[in-house]
């Protein structure tokens, strides 16, 4: 996801850097061919896991610590860890402090509710709502994913003393979409889009370009991800993506700091309009109707 904030670290290593992009440019758009050949939510999956899988080679191929971790430690960073911070997690010297207990209730019941959103509320809904059945059923995903199972993989690296840090980082407490989608929002794909396109570009276009463009980057993945397994919807995605970039230097501006878009009440709600109030152009109805509900039914979710 996008960074919006200047590095304060130098930039990381570039060494081998065609060993650490080749599978990127092979891997999925080898998985187009299977367009084709696969259910719409079945290709969705594959294309996403492709380039989650490849990217996260690159982020522990070009990371300064690879050679000197434990073997072990980097066999879980790839596959058993969803983060994208390889320095952090392949940092042995890292440690961190004993974890409260209430940190894995909060973790447990994210789980279970997203669970219960997923398979249990989508059947009480009419099958004449079917796109509030998707976006139910979506919200559970989430919930169940990235907010809930994920936090559980987290504190038990943590509870061994890995440095390996929650992707979600309580959102909804964001006060300023600078602070959602830098501090808080996926910390996974922030850390990508902050080490491979503003890091290496914020001193030549400015730290404001080089943040759109992760936008923008950000916009054609899921547009990719979304949109082509749909056959339907191109454009909305990166559109909302672009919105995001716009709100961010909407904030920075003058008008932004007359009306504190970056501070308290205001700067919640203007995060809020601006992050879930177009949310369906990212999650669009071709994707909801082609890919959510029939992946739904694969699971007996419906």
């Amino acid at each position: 996801m996008p960074t919006l904030d200047a590095p304060s670290t130098p930039p990381k290593s570039h060494s081998s850097l065609f060993t650490a992009w080749l599978p990127l440019a092979i891997v999925p758009f080898a998985a187009v061919f299977l367009r084709d050949r696969l259910p719409p939510w079945a290709f969705m999956w594959c294309l996403a896991i492709s380039i989650y899988a490849t990217l996260k080679w690159a982020s522990w191929w070009r990371s300064p610590l690879r050679d000197s971790a434990p073997s072990s430690r980097s066999v879980g960073y790839l596959i058993a860890w969803p983060g994208m911070d390889a320095d952090s997690f392949l940092d042995v010297n890292r440690r961190v402090p004993p974890l409260p207990a209430k940190q894995w209730a909060w973790a447990f019941a994210k789980t279970l509710i997203g669970a219960l959103l997923l398979w249990i509320v989508p059947r009480r809904i009419p099958p004449s709502q079917p796109l509030l059945r998707a976006w139910t059923g979506l919200l559970g995903m989430v919930l169940l994913a990235h907010f809930g199972s994920f936090q559980v993989v987290a504190l038990l690296w943590q509870n061994h003393g890995v440095d390996a840090v929650p992707i979600m980082n309580s959102p909804w407490r964001s006060t300023s979409l600078s602070e959602f989608w830098g501090k808080r929002w996926n910390l996974g794909f922030r850390q990508l889009g902050h080490d491979l396109i503003f890091q290496p570009l914020h001193a030549r276009i400015g730290a404001a370009t080089a943040s759109f463009l992760v936008f923008v980057a950000s916009g054609l993945i899921h547009d990719f991800v979304i949109s082509f397994p749909a056959r339907g919807g191109y454009g909305w995605p990166t559109g909302y993506f672009l919105l995001q970039g716009i709100g961010v230097a909407l904030e920075r501006s003058r008008i932004g700091k007359r009306f504190r878009l970056r501070h308290g009440a205001p700067g919640w709600i203007f995060t809020a309009l601006f992050t879930a109030g177009p949310a369906f152009w990212l999650f669009h109805p071709p994707f909801l109707r082609i890919v959510v509900l029939p992946f739904m039914q694969v699971i007996h979710a419906l």
